[in-house]
């Protein structure tokens, strides 16, 4: 997440040399790419912690600090 990002809320994932902007609401990739074991792995760990990444998202819209959040282990 970047403090200058635009709506809709969404984060930025990567895996190797691919990244991907995927929608906060329902996990939707809107923009690049992502090998399908690594979106699904991105996926799985947006649906454990999406109430942080809604907080997050609004904290960055402050220009708040962000908190991080635990990998999927």
């Amino acid at each position: 997440m970047f403090h200058s990002d635009h709506n809709p809320p969404h984060f930025h994932a990567r895996y190797g040399s691919y990244k991907a902007a995927i929608r906060i609401s329902d996990f939707a990739v809107l923009e690049g790419y992502l090998p399908p074991r690594a979106l699904g792995l991105a996926i799985e760990w947006a649906e454990i912690h999406k109430d942080e990444l809604i907080k997050n998202w609004n904290l960055a819209r402050e220009k708040m600090p962000l908190f991080p959040i635990e990998p999927l282990k």
